[in-house]
């Protein structure tokens, strides 16, 4: 089975060898017909601790690393 990857913005880099990712998605909604954006926040782990916040990352899903933390980043894009 291929591992998920998303997108988005380091929102928090203050734990060690972890970031905050914000992801956000967008659709439209089924009866309104309107583009409507949904917003999810993941922990994910960055081994060199080189993200900072602000920057755009790429995060794969992983093997559970802590009780939080299944994605790691894979790239800052």
């Amino acid at each position: 089975m291929p591992k998920r990857i998303l997108q988005g913005e380091v929102v928090s880099d203050k734990n060690d060898k972890t970031v905050v990712v914000l992801v956000e998605r967008r659709f439209k909604h089924p009866l309104l017909k309107k583009v409507v954006r949904r917003t999810k926040k993941y922990h994910a782990h960055d081994e060199k601790n080189s993200c900072k916040v602000g920057d755009t990352v790429r995060i794969e899903e992983c093997r559970p690393i802590s009780k939080n933390k299944t994605w790691k980043v894979i790239e800052n894009v």
